[in-house]
């Protein structure tokens, strides 16, 4: 849920990588809630798993209409409020599908995010006070390097793009 937070620092960063995330587990959450589906792709047969990808589906509808508001320049805001919320979401998705660790795969930016993070404050206590990168989260370090947002913001979302096709592809044969 955090992490999702963490990634809320750009305009349109979090919200795309969300959209990206909602996608997926609302997809897997569909295959999984059929059972002819769910035993044709060995994916573990969840009894109204069919609920969660209406939710899932409500959650990127959303996303769309925020992300439309929300890209550069922004004219609306997620906050702390929303990102917690969201991140939760998808936390809890996940956690009812019995697929937590495909969240940790197809939420991969919010993941490099969170770690980038760990590892700042680590590294800062470790060496009394040197710096890991120049800030974190980690999409700052590489704002603080030159890269203009839109571009931190662009490649993020394709990060995201191949991490939710690696957790799908790794749901489907797994």
């Amino acid at each position: 849920s955090n992490a999702v937070n963490l990634t809320d620092g750009l305009d349109g960063l979090a919200i795309g990588c969300v959209l990206i995330t909602t996608l997926i587990l609302g997809s897997v959450a569909y295959l999984a809630g059929h059972h002819e589906f769910s035993g044709y792709l060995r994916i573990s047969y969840v009894p109204g798993a069919g609920e969660l990808a209406v939710f899932c589906a409500a959650l990127a509808g959303g996303s769309l209409v925020f992300l439309w508001h929300n890209a550069a320049p922004a004219e609306i805001y997620m906050g702390d409020v929303g990102a917690l919320g969201i991140g939760g979401a998808l936390g809890a998705v996940a956690c009812l599908m019995h697929q937590p660790f495909l969240l940790a795969i197809v939420g991969g930016v919010f993941v490099l995010e969170g770690v980038s993070v760990i590892l700042q404050v680590a590294y800062f206590k470790r060496t009394g006070g040197q710096r890991l990168f120049l800030m974190t989260p980690i999409h700052h370090h590489f704002q603080a390097i030159g890269w203009p947002s839109y571009k931190v913001t662009m490649r993020y979302w394709i990060f995201g793009i191949i991490s939710a096709l690696l957790g799908l592809t790794l749901a489907l044969i797994g």
